[in-house]
């Protein structure tokens, strides 16, 4: 997963609220278990409008989107997250998300950033106009008009979005740790490698 820290550009005002999953990526697009392509299939209903905003030349390679509150309510899918990973989204900002899409844009390197519905508002204004620039290690979202929003961040995830870390990431970063662990306990418990493959 590539490192997250600075993300800059304009920014989708969208701002509807209680978006699900199913409007993210449709249920008909769940049969593959590729993460590429799906961005075809991002708000296949609302782009269904030739006016939509997510077409619309002048946002065109945004890598911020700004929702509304609830942002991902619905099913688990992960194809939610990697959909918008396709379409060019690093980073949605809304004042609240569901908790399993939270977990899931994590998981693949799409930073989520809660925000009170004051300051999206005020986003959503300059975000018509002008780009947004959020800086992770600050934590903090700004604009060109001196605008400064400071949010909150798991420092674990906050973490592993700095360094790039996804499950695979991490586990390798523990080679070292797993490897000396195994040679502890083919000495202290050698009756555990028979039959498993691990070499005594």
């Amino acid at each position: 997963m590539e490192p997250v820290n600075q993300i800059d550009g304009r920014a989708i005002p969208f701002g509807r609220k209680n978006v699900d999953t199913d409007v993210i990526i449709p249920a008909r697009w769940l049969k593959t278990i590729s993460r590429e392509g799906l961005g075809k299939g991002a708000f296949e209903t609302i782009r269904a409008d030739p006016d939509n905003i997510f077409d619309s030349a002048e946002f065109a390679g945004s890598p911020i989107l700004i929702a509304g509150d609830n942002f991902g309510c619905g099913s688990s899918r992960e194809h939610a997250a990697w959909a918008l990973l396709d379409l060019g989204i690093k980073a949605v900002i809304a004042p609240s998300f569901s908790d399993i899409f939270s977990g899931n844009a994590f998981k693949n390197g799409i930073l989520t950033v809660a925000l009170p519905q004051d300051e999206i508002d005020r986003l959503m204004e300059v975000a018509k106009t002008d780009p947004v620039h959020i800086d992770l290690e600050a934590q903090s979202v700004t604009t060109p008009f001196q605008d400064r929003f400071s949010f909150e961040i798991d420092p674990f995830r906050k973490a592993c979005l700095l360094g790039g870390l996804d499950e695979v990431g991490l586990t390798l970063a523990r080679g070292d740790a797993i490897s000396a662990f195994e040679q502890r306990a083919k000495v202290a418990r050698p009756f555990l490698a028979q039959g498993t493959g691990i070499a005594a």
